[in-house]
């Protein structure tokens, strides 16, 4: 298979807890299915329907990359006209983003772009961190064969797509790694939860990070080992520790880039 359905931000919550919107089952490695979308490979936009929740990613996401700053204006029209939508999922993204602190609506003018800091960073990471270890935890003691053999599966279809530096294979397969362990823990209230925090982190350039990849290849087979052999506690600190680490590599990445810098 030439092409996996890269998550988009929107899609990351269903991710966390069941079928990713729009896509298709399309391929087996060893008799374990994983997630194919044909649709997206031919550049197809059907299934659009959280029009809203993508405004509000692909802005969010600008924000945290330092593509507009802390007092830049987010423009109606410019998302409109990027996004191919009309004015109002763009005004009602934007709303979403003034609930979570993103931005901020001034009187007659539009929305401003708050601050957005280093350790508020840190902050979603932490939480992340948490929340996945305690579900990693559970999972250890939770999971079923079937769901074993499907991140092995998972594992190998990702060092095939790194073989082929295949970006958005890598970034899909990862989430697609933390999702089954996330549905193994059958904690629905606890994933939810987990899952507005994961919206608020960019997800677009992870595989681009000096080191992302490579932590990945390293952390997700030792929590398979440990899931596998119903180590609560280890699986729990390689959670942490796996995206705590992530959180190290990003705010390295967005230095570099000068995020901070004016």
């Amino acid at each position: 298979m030439a092409l996996f359905r890269p998550l988009r931000a929107p899609d990351i919550h269903d991710a966390m807890t069941g079928p990713v919107r729009g896509v298709t089952v399309a391929f087996a490695q060893g008799g374990h299915l994983m997630s194919y979308d044909p649709a997206y490979a031919k550049g197809a936009a059907n299934g659009r329907t959280q029009l809203p929740e993508e405004v509000a990613a692909h802005a969010r996401e600008m924000i945290v990359s330092g593509e507009v700053r802390p007092g830049d204006y987010l423009r109606v029209d410019a998302l409109r006209d990027a996004l191919g939508v009309s004015n109002t999922p763009v005004r009602e993204g934007l709303f979403i983003l003034q609930s979570e602190g993103f931005v901020r609506l001034v009187p007659r003018r539009g929305f401003v772009v708050e601050s957005f800091t280093r350790e508020d960073l840190r902050d979603l990471f932490w939480a992340q961190s948490q929340l996945a270890g305690e579900l990693a935890a559970r999972a250890a003691k939770r999971i079923t064969p079937e769901q074993l053999a499907r991140l092995e599966a998972n594992l190998g279809q990702y060092e095939k797509a790194y073989a082929s530096a295949d970006g958005e294979a890598l970034s899909h397969l990862g989430h697609l790694f933390h999702r089954e362990v996330n549905l193994a823990a059958d904690s629905r209230r606890l994933t939810l939860l987990l899952g507005s925090i994961v919206k608020q982190l960019p997800n677009r350039f992870y595989t681009a990070i000096t080191g992302h990849v490579e932590g990945t290849r390293e952390a997700h087979p030792l929590l398979l080992r440990a899931l596998r052999s119903r180590q609560p506690q280890k699986a729990r600190k390689l959670m942490t520790e796996h995206l705590l680490e992530g959180a190290d590599q990003l705010i390295e990445s967005l230095e570099r880039r000068g995020v901070w810098n004016r």
